[in-house]
């Protein structure tokens, strides 16, 4: 008699755990050189969790920072204890409440997960495979030996093909 598997694969992940994974995601993307991908995660996840209906949409929001100084409008979700901000649809703009001004008292709470576990979160929620794997196959970190290969000066025309000079 063979019992069904229990690993992780199989377990759905908790609002919270996903939660968490998006705040801290979000958290990297605003200091990251790159944020590009952080913040498609954020947005997919969010995305996904709005379908579900583990996360709602509660209103807009005036921007804290607009684009080229134009007011700007974000769209509140609210997903377990965090809040979080996207970008609004065309739809949002008509079918959502405006609630004004952020409210600076309402504060996210801490995450303790590392970034790298987060990403691993919510790529396993989403069934995207780990680029940050590929990547690192893809683009090497450049060898030492790569330096050795290169002439210790700049050769110059006017020199012509004998760096002689330069090595008294």
């Amino acid at each position: 008699m063979d019992q069904p598997s229990r690993g992780i694969a199989n377990e759905p992940i908790a609002v919270h755990t996903l939660a968490q994974a998006i705040f801290v995601v979000n958290k990297h993307a605003k200091t990251a050189l790159k944020p590009q991908s952080l913040y498609y995660l954020k947005q997919k996840a969010l995305n996904q969790l709005i379908k579900e209906g583990k996360a709602k949409k509660v209103g807009l929001h005036f921007s804290d920072n607009p684009k080229n100084s134009r007011q700007q409008s974000d769209v509140i979700v609210e997903c377990g204890e965090y809040i979080f901000h996207l970008p609004p649809t065309r739809e949002d703009k008509t079918s959502l409440p405006h609630l004004g001004n952020r409210l600076t008292e309402k504060r996210n709470p801490k995450a303790q997960v590392s970034l790298s576990k987060a990403r691993a979160i919510i790529q396993k929620y989403l069934g995207i495979e780990n680029t940050e794997q590929q990547n690192k196959k893809d683009f090497p970190k450049r060898k030492r030996d790569q330096w050795k290969k290169k002439p210790d000066c700049f050769a110059s025309s006017f020199l012509g093909n004998d760096l002689n000079f330069y090595k008294r």
